[in-house]
């Protein structure tokens, strides 16, 4: 045996002296060799795609595979599996699990029988059971042995592919997951013809945007994205259809999760009572089903927030886009990747094209050589040729009388034929291994016709190489055109707005109080002292006002202190900017009467805080709490000792601007007040609140995002035309989801508003117009104002005064096509909606054109409100103390309220 080399110590070890020590390694050397080792053959040959084909190793050998036993049949997956063992160094497990991963995207693999379904999270059957063949897609895309790189497999019995010349972003459309050492990938699918698409967009040198779609469908929020780049992040949703006021049906759910883990969420967030179910039931066979029973009350539209915020109706995913490129991992956007793809796939279509183009030269060359050596009788010459190199020697003199190589001295008429090479060894040979019955039968016209054919076939390829950026391009729109037919994008993309826990909670409390000992929570139950206020959540905040003017904010619990002698207490909302609280109160140290309106803002929980002056012995009077900042007149009745002469009076708030928290109000009386009694509710006095429709997300709202609606009091409401004909009026509920695919028309609902629309009859295919005032009040109920007949269908609808159309027309058989623009409101008159409307009494209505919108938007204008505070300072920041008013503003500001709105001309 030879004698080793000891090992050199590590710097930190310590040895005796003299001692010798051999095949030393320390903890630390094992861990930069071994470890390091371990990790770079996990992330390059198990975990991690390469972006020259977007396999990982095992799928690249199941590829393989199944292209050396391809015979047009369908085979075992079991024998695949097999197969592929060959050159795969691991077990029949992973390659049958990643088989089965490959054929759920139906993309490369066609597949017969039970192979699971990623919808439910069922697994396939076991392999001998089920069997699987290359797609014709992955035939034409995937294999080219001529340009194959090859390797010697783990054992060195077979050859396998380092990468195969894939013509297509393939790791794009499929997606992959996959968990390293110390790093990880996750790339999304995207959609198969967006990918043609984008691809042509690259090499037309245009702009283009990429982005997912999952095979469960449902809808994706990818506003943060970030093309697929570490950071970025993808809000999947289910889709949820609003069936009626019971029930909701999914159908479908976020890539990534299953039917079976939705509905255990749903279940468990019932249980927990965060949201109110009555049954959930799963109906999914083809198409995904579930459906979400509800009981009588409970409001679907705040359902469907509460299951986005405490299901699994709505995850987030993080993108992770990283691949080898050149034995390393990189992380490279979802665009770059496909500039890198579509790249990579002109350079295998131009090797492609130059090894087609040797082919065809070469077979033109034989076929050249062929026809003179018969047509010229030279295979006569070689009758006497005692020696095989006689014979080469006679045949190749007798080819050069009739050819001549490229770039060779041309002789006078010069006719001889010009090869593309020289003529070799094995041409010559070639040519004494044709047999005299071919010879014989040899039909010099078809000869000809062939090498005519060849060299139409390689102008053909040199014109393609010569434009390979026009061949690629041809080459993408035919892969859409082949195979694009059933790949429509099947997840909807959408921007979702934020659903916070607070705002669905469902109210599964009830809020008792008691107002003597001061407690509040909804463990009070017990208490007879307690008596119960509204329903609230878990997660609410209350809000207790002191008779002594003080109040607090507290988060619910069961048994709260905030402080004896409660006044009101109740639900607080932090955002609710239309809560006016009209108070009347006595200060303690002077005995006069303050009157003021006031919001609740900018608090801090658990903290106190004073609505009056702070006095000792301040008293409060009247206290009510008004959700729409409603006005008040109270009769204020006076003590008997009080001197003045008339002892009761009225008092309007509408009188008083509505302040802060902090302020002091207005004097009501100098004199001791005995009692304060509510004589009338007045209107609000903010005015209509402004609603916004975000077509984005399909909601309501008060922030100025999307088209303005209008001033909204409260018994306005908003008027929904549908395309399947019916029309709804809703209250302006900001909770609403609107069907957006499916409504005509969406504005509020005037007085005076008509609707104008024009429908086909299914039976008869007979177009109408009829003009109509809404006149049912039912709300959140559709009605149907076109025929019932089956195929009935609107073709347009609008609340503009003056609508006009224009259709395509033919008025006789004989006559041609003709456009003619028509006036509604002049065609037929105002009419109940249950009426059939007028004829268009035409022989056919080819196409018919809206050419006004659904009507004038109304106006936005900027008003200084009488008694709202400043929209630029908050009502707390508002000095203190009684407000000097005139007696002709209050009289003015009297008269304005008292005219309606449409006459102010003012959109509060």
């Amino acid at each position: 045996m030879e004698e080793t080399e000891p090992a050199e110590p590590e710097e930190d070890a310590k040895f005796a002296p003299g001692e010798v020590i051999h095949d030393v390694a320390t903890v630390r050397g094992m861990y930069q060799n071994w470890f390091l080792d371990y990790a770079s053959y996990v992330i390059l040959e198990r975990a991690v795609p390469a972006v020259e084909d977007g396999f990982k190793p095992v799928q690249r050998r199941i590829m393989h595979a199944m292209k050396e036993m391809d015979d047009g049949r369908f085979n075992k997956v079991a024998n695949v599996i097999g197969q592929t063992m060959q050159y795969h160094p691991h077990g029949d497990a992973s390659i049958g699990d990643a088989m089965v991963n490959l054929g759920q995207k139906d993309l490369l693999i066609e597949t017969q029988g039970n192979w699971g379904d990623v919808r439910t999270g069922d697994s396939a059957a076991a392999p001998r059971y089920i069997e699987a063949r290359l797609s014709k897609f992955a035939l034409e895309v995937v294999f080219n042995p001529d340009i194959t790189e090859w390797q010697m497999s783990y054992d060195g019995r077979k050859r396998e592919p380092i990468t195969l010349p894939v013509k297509f972003p393939l790791l794009l459309a499929q997606g992959v997951e996959g968990i390293a050492v110390g790093l990880s990938t996750k790339i999304m699918p995207h959609n198969f013809r967006e990918l043609c698409q984008a691809s042509v967009a690259v090499l037309r040198g245009r702009e283009f945007q990429l982005y997912p779609d999952f095979p469960t469908g449902g809808l994706a929020d990818v506003s943060n994205y970030q093309s697929g780049l570490r950071g970025g992040k993808i809000r999947l949703r289910a889709t949820i259809e609003k069936v009626d006021k019971t029930l909701l049906v999914i159908r479908d759910i976020p890539y990534g999760t299953t039917t079976t883990a939705l509905m255990e969420s749903i279940v468990k967030a019932s249980e927990a009572n965060k949201i109110k179910i009555k049954k959930v039931v799963d109906n999914t066979a083809a198409d995904v089903e579930i459906q979400v029973q509800l009981p009588p009350g409970v409001s679907p539209d705040l359902t469907i927030d509460a299951l986005y915020a405490f299901t699994d109706c709505e995850i987030s995913l993080s993108p992770n886009t990283c691949v080898i490129i050149d034995d390393k991992p990189r992380f490279v956007g979802v665009d770059d990747m496909l500039r890198l793809s579509t790249g990579k796939t002109v350079r295998l279509l131009e090797r492609e094209l130059e090894i087609r183009q040797q082919e065809l030269e070469e077979k033109w060359h034989s076929a050249s050589l062929e026809k003179i050596f018969i047509e010229n009788r030279i295979y006569r010459k070689i009758e006497e040729c005692e020696t095989w190199e006689q014979i080469l020697e006679t045949i190749d003199l007798g080819l050069k009388k009739f050819v001549r190589i490229e770039g060779e001295k041309l002789r006078a008429n010069d006719t001889r034929l010009v090869l593309r090479r020289p003529i070799s060894e094995d041409d010559l040979t070639r040519l004494t291994e044709i047999r005299i019955k071919r010879i014989s039968k040899y039909d010099g016209f078809k000869a000809e016709e062939y090498i005519q054919r060849l060299d139409a076939e390689l102008a053909e390829v040199a014109d393609h190489l010569a434009h390979i950026t026009r061949y690629a391009i041809a080459y993408f729109e035919g892969l859409l055109k082949k195979y694009g037919a059933n790949r429509e994008r099947k997840t909807q993309l959408r921007t979702f707005d934020v659903v916070t826990a607070q705002k669905v909670a469902v109210a599964n409390q009830k809020l008792y109080v008691n107002y003597q000992d001061g407690f509040v929570g909804y463990g009070l139950k017990k208490d007879e002292k307690a008596v119960e206020v509204t329903s609230c959540s878990d997660l609410d905040d209350i809000i207790a006002i002191r008779r002594d003017g003080t109040f607090m904010v507290t988060r619910i619990a069961e048994k709260t202190f905030v402080g004896k002698d409660i006044l009101l207490a109740g639900v607080y909302n932090k955002n609710d900017d239309r809560l006016v609280y009209n108070m009347v109160y006595v200060d303690g140290a002077s005995g006069i009467s303050f009157a003021k309106r006031f919001l609740v803002s900018g608090i801090t929980r658990d903290k106190g805080y004073d609505l009056t002056k702070g006095t000792k012995g301040t008293k409060v009077l009247y206290l009510t709490a008004n959700p729409n900042s409603e006005s008040e007149v109270v009769a204020v009745q006076l003590s008997d000792k009080a001197p003045a002469r008339v002892k009761q009076f009225d008092f309007d708030f509408a009188e008083l601007a509505i302040k802060g928290k902090g302020s002091m109000g207005n004097i009501v009386t100098k004199q001791p007040i005995k009692k304060i009694t509510q004589k009338s509710v007045g209107d609000s006095t903010l005015g209509g609140r402004e609603v916004f429709f975000d077509s984005t997300v399909a909601r309501l709202n008060h922030n100025g995002h999307g088209r303005y609606l209008g001033a909204f009091d409260t018994d306005d409401t908003i008027l929904v035309v549908y395309r399947d004909g019916s029309y709804e009026v809703l209250a302006p509920n900001l909770n609403t989801h609107f069907d957006l695919p499916n409504i005509v028309l969406l504005r509020k609902l005037e007085p005076d508003t008509v609707l104008s629309a024009v429908y086909v009859d299914g039976e008869t295919k007979t177009h109408y117009v009829k003009r109509f005032r809404i006149e049912t009040s039912t709300l959140e109920k559709r009605f149907l104002f076109i025929s019932e007949s089956k195929g009935s269908k609107l073709l347009a609808a609008t609340a503009f005064a003056e609508p006009e159309v224009e259709v395509t027309l033919q008025r006789d058989k004989k006559a041609d096509k003709e456009k003619e623009k028509l006036r509604l409101d002049q065609f037929i008159d105002v009419k109940g909606w249950k009426a059939l409307g007028n004829k268009l009494n035409y022989f056919k209505l080819h196409g018919l054109t809206l050419l006004t919108d659904e009507g004038p938007e109304p106006v936005r204008r900027e008003a200084k409100k009488r008694g709202a505070p400043k929209a630029d300072a908050p009502a707390d920041a508002e000095p203190t103390g009684p407000v000097d008013v005139t007696a002709e503003e209050v009289e003015r500001s009297r008269e304005l309220l008292k005219r309606p709105k449409a006459q102010l001309g003012l959109s509060f």
